[in-house]
């Protein structure tokens, strides 16, 4: 790793600590990164931290080593639309879309833009002390010790006291019910003090209308509190594609053409195929 990159990453490094409030929170919320680390970065005493430590520094605060160029497709426009609605009057909103229509990477874009976003990026194997965990880790708050209970009035307490915060729950299909469930505590105790974003693919307002049709606990709370609907995304248009072409260096018309036709609506195989193009 490079000088010019490791200034980067000193760059991004204190956007991020701005944004979580403190050096010791960003520490606090990075895996296997200490407040020294933090602190001979940012002081230019880089002599004793090796490349794998930068790289992970880097990963965690979002900075990506490819010059991959974002662009504002339908969809990105229509979910940052949403998440400002969600942040200034702390409302509560499912979003669903299929794979690849650029959920994820808004959401990213706007974390890093706003402070208070806490993105939860949710997995299968999570139970409630996981998932508590890692919202107390975006948070930058220590937890070692702490009881599932402890935890959850800790991110209450933290969260009614912060200005328009946000709480995004990322791929939140991937969680389990009794992980879903929590979605229903923070809204009790959260109401009117923080918005809540899911976002998931389409499967998710299946799950959630079988749950409501089988009578299943706690499906009917939770599609009432999303305002039983999930607002779902148009997908990936010609023009999107086109413009995300343009912007990383494909202006060939028919080769556009050829983007569009392989990319089956999905930004990912479209990121591949332009790579794939631009190293022939």
């Amino acid at each position: 790793m490079n000088t010019e990159q490791k200034h980067h990453i000193v760059d991004q490094l204190r956007i991020y600590i701005d944004r979580i409030g403190s050096a010791q929170k960003a520490a606090n919320s990075m895996k296997k990164v200490s407040s020294a680390t933090i602190s001979q970065m940012l002081n230019g005493k880089w002599e004793l931290i090796k490349d794998e430590m930068w790289r992970n520094v880097s990963t965690q605060i979002g900075v990506k080593s490819e010059k991959w160029q974002l662009v504002e497709t339908r969809d990105f426009k229509f979910m940052n639309r949403i998440l400002n609605d969600v942040r200034q009057n702390s409302l509560v909103v499912a979003v669903t879309g299929q794979a690849g229509t650029g959920k994820t990477a808004c959401v990213k874009h706007f974390s890093a833009e706003n402070k208070d976003v806490f993105t939860l990026q949710c997995n299968e194997y999570w139970n409630r002390k996981t998932f508590l965990q890692e919202l107390l880790a975006l948070m930058g708050v220590e937890y070692s010790g702490y009881t599932v209970s402890e935890m959850m009035q800790e991110v209450v307490r933290r969260l009614k006291v912060k200005e328009h915060p946000v709480i995004v729950m990322d791929e939140a299909d991937k969680l389990s019910d009794p992980v879903l469930y929590f979605f229903i505590t923070l809204y009790n105790q959260l109401e009117d003090h923080c918005g809540i974003l899911l976002c998931a693919t389409n499967f998710l307002d299946k799950r959630i209308r079988r749950g409501v049709k089988l009578n299943k606990k706690g499906y009917s709370e939770i599609y009432s509190r999303i305002g039983r609907k999930c607002v779902e995304l148009k997908g990936i248009g010609y023009n999107d594609i086109g413009a995300i072409c343009q912007a990383n260096g494909i202006s060939d018309p028919n080769i556009i053409k050829e983007v569009v036709q392989d990319s089956e609506g999905d930004l990912r195989r479209v990121k591949r195929k332009i790579y794939a193009l631009k190293h022939l």
